[in-house]
């Protein structure tokens, strides 16, 4: 009896190890019964078995799984919004099996499976999304890397499903996200975006930025001509030629096309941080706090709105200071100079919190802070000595 037992130990031992042996044929039958995840636990054994890491059909099959395995979890994703994605980067990883099974042996082939060659044409969708959720993550170095090769894939052949310039578009916006200096790069991106169909406000936006950055203004001026025919009447693009003329010098005509605007035709949040910004650029402080008031419902703590609440209002009681002085020349208790002290003191109030609520966000900004000593200095309250202390600190 116990060499019997022996013996089923023995055998069981024998089957696990059997079990856990990489084999091709074992991944092949799981992808063939469609059920990708254990083709994957199969695959990934072999490819990472010194024989078969060194066989072209491993990272074929690889590819196909990993393929296969991804456009399920996407579709998936599409269908339902809860549904959670287990391996993100498959496309990724599917578009590095099918280069090294071409580097491996270009012909290789396998039954009811995508050639490297076909499969590679056809990864960019999911490679495009897949790069965008980096973005989104802020994982620029990662989504630059899958965006190129969304890039390589859709260059292949000519694609089937055209991206209309978002891939270019996106990996453009990467490279300035992770500070690339070679600004020639972005612009090139940023115009295949262009080239490729973009109906995109921003692919405009940011070529033209990156070519007054460039110093380029014929240029920037060709591409804001092609967006004004493009895109008629976009809001994005309006707001780019106001800035396009006040990076000119001609104040003017920038001051002019801000001023026919209506503010209440403008309802998305970027949009109007931008258009009260110009307020702010012109001195038009009521104008700019009553768009950033509205901005500021529809993007809740955010830095740079809180900020620039608090100059607009810091502003707006410095004016009614100034006014106030003026008036108590003549008569300190007049109700004309009261009524501009209490009207001052109010904003000031005002903007202290809003510097107080960005201090929040961003603890450390320097010009938020000597701003906020000043404002503490003119209440004489006793946070100033608090800021102070916090500004000295950080000027060591």
């Amino acid at each position: 009896m116990k060499r019997l037992f022996v013996f089923c130990m023995i055998f069981a031992a024998f089957l696990s190890l059997q079990a856990q042996k990489p084999s091709l044929n074992k991944a092949y039958n799981f992808y063939y019964d469609k059920d990708f995840v254990k083709a994957k636990e199969a695959i990934d054994a072999c490819a990472q078995d010194e024989k078969f890491a060194t066989k072209a059909q491993t990272w074929l099959y690889k590819g196909n799984i990993y393929y296969f395995l991804a456009n399920d979890e996407y579709s998936a994703k599409q269908k339902d919004e809860q549904y959670r994605i287990l391996y993100p980067d498959a496309p990724v990883e599917a578009y590095d099996a099918f280069a090294k099974s071409l580097e491996i042996n270009p012909n290789a082939e396998a039954m009811d499976m995508f050639s490297a060659k076909e499969a590679m044409r056809q990864l960019y969708p999911l490679l495009l999304v897949r790069g965008v959720d980096q973005l989104i993550a802020k994982d620029f170095p990662a989504a630059k890397n899958t965006l190129a090769k969304g890039i390589a894939s859709y260059e292949m052949d000519k694609p089937q499903y055209p991206m209309n310039g978002d891939l270019y578009y996106y990996y453009a916006y990467a490279l300035e996200s992770l500070g690339e200096k070679n600004n020639d790069n972005i612009i090139l991106y940023y115009n295949k975006a262009m080239e490729d169909g973009s109906s995109n406000p921003y692919v405009y936006v940011r070529l033209i930025e990156a070519y007054e950055k460039g110093n380029d203004s014929r240029k920037a001026e060709d591409v804001l001509a092609k967006a004004k025919k493009n895109l008629p009447g976009n809001m994005s693009i309006r707001l780019a030629e106001i800035d396009y003329h006040y990076w000119k010098g001609d104040s003017v005509t920038a001051s002019s096309l801000l001023h026919n605007i209506p503010s209440s035709s403008v309802q998305n949040a970027d949009e109007l941080v931008n258009l009260a910004n110009f307020y702010i650029r012109e001195k038009e402080y009521e104008e700019a706090e009553s768009l950033l008031v509205k901005t500021n419902k529809l993007s809740p703590n955010n830095f740079v709105i809180l900020y620039n609440l608090g100059v607009c209002t810091y502003s707006l009681s410095e004016r009614l200071f100034d006014q106030y002085n003026k008036a108590a020349i003549s008569d300190p208790n007049s109700a004309q100079a009261k009524d501009f002290k209490t009207q001052s003191d109010s904003y000031m109030d005002q903007s202290a919190r809003y510097f107080e609520q960005a201090r929040v966000l961003e603890p450390n900004d320097k010009s938020l802070l000597m701003t906020l000593r000043a404002i503490y200095a003119r209440q004489q309250s006793p946070k100033y000595d608090e800021i102070d202390k916090l500004i000295q600190s950080l000027e060591k």
